[in-house]
């Protein structure tokens, strides 16, 4: 078996195939790791036509970028792409792999990890190293408490959440780009049959600075317009709670929570939220929090920074109204 080494980062590509600032944001952890532990820091892309975009990656401290840059990989196949992966780390095992936590590093490095008999940590929110052992810190208990976790494999993946480091600045000069063939995959199970592209009001959530969220409280689908014209205003996304996605009101690519997506958005404004634990598990790392709820009792008001006690409807509509004010000044 391979010796053990270096720090690897999964790069991922938005639709418009650049690197997406969680990607950014993992390698300026990536370097932070591999300069205190002496080793190297690499990146992998995976994808088709996409070497602009390793170039661009290549300009934020990785020492070398692997593409495997493949007609067949152009859609994302959990199968061929753990295949593909577990091919490429045969005489390279990493010291740690890290990945976002978004839909793709959570569903592709359990396959990966159980692939190479790794140990995997998820959804962390802080990552070091200390007396020679890399500590995980997570999320437990729904939020309500983190544990620090160490693993005891050679070789350790782990996911993190957005914004749990700085990005660090483009550097002048980049590291080398270094295109790997990709080893034919065993085949998959799926049949890719299309893609759907999520409108403008289904934004995706993980890396947007402002996220304006609204609960069971707003009352029904119209209601969420007023949330996304605010969010237009402060050039951010509109998430929901649980129950709004269940009753119809906004689509499940809105839903915050332990079901739903785990964000850290600069402000996070709830309104009508009454600070759920599954949903404030979504959206506890936030920069800061403003609540808007009629009871005063509410548990968001625990979390927030900034509440408002009031009904949505009209504190809201004067809050957007005050805002496009100010804008226009």
């Amino acid at each position: 078996m391979a010796q053990t080494q270096g720090i690897y980062i999964f790069a991922e590509i938005n639709d418009s195939k650049n690197p997406t600032s969680l990607t950014l944001e993992l390698l300026g952890l990536g370097r932070k790791l591999a300069t205190e532990t002496g080793t190297h820091l690499s990146a992998i892309l995976m994808g088709s036509d996409i070497y602009a975009a390793a170039q661009e990656v290549a300009r934020y401290g990785a020492d070398e970028v692997f593409l495997l840059d493949d007609a067949g990989l152009a859609q994302y196949d959990p199968e061929k792409y753990a295949d593909v992966l577990s091919s490429f780390f045969k005489d390279r095992l990493p010291l740690v792999l890290l990945a976002g936590h978004t839909s793709l590093g959570q569903d592709l490095l359990p396959r990966l990890a159980c692939s190479l008999q790794a140990a995997l940590v998820t959804d962390c929110v802080g990552l070091k190293q200390e007396g020679g052992d890399f500590l995980f810190t997570r999320p437990i208990y729904g939020g309500n408490a983190l544990a620090t976790q160490k693993a005891n494999t050679d070789t350790i993946m782990a996911t993190l959440r957005a914004r749990v480091v700085d990005a660090p600045a483009a550097a002048e000069t980049a590291a080398a780009v270094t295109t790997v063939k990709a080893a034919p995959s065993s085949g998959s199970r799926l049949d890719f049959k299309g893609r759907e592209i999520v409108s403008a009001k289904e934004c995706p959530l993980e890396e947007a600075p402002v996220v304006v969220s609204g609960g069971r409280g707003m009352g029904g689908e119209e209601a969420f317009e007023q949330l996304r014209e605010l969010a237009g205003l402060l050039g951010g996304a509109v998430g929901a709670s649980r129950p709004p996605v269940d009753s119809g009101w906004a689509p499940t690519t809105c839903q915050v929570g332990i079901t739903g997506k785990v964000v850290a958005p600069d402000i996070y404004v709830a309104v009508a939220l009454s600070g759920s634990t599954q949903h404030l598990s979504g959206m506890g790392e936030s920069g800061k929090i403003v609540a808007i709820n009629k009871d005063p009792e509410a548990y968001i008001f625990h979390v927030s920074d900034y509440g408002v006690v009031g009904d949505w409807k009209q504190v809201l509509p004067a809050f957007t109204a005050t805002l496009k004010e100010l804008l226009q000044e």
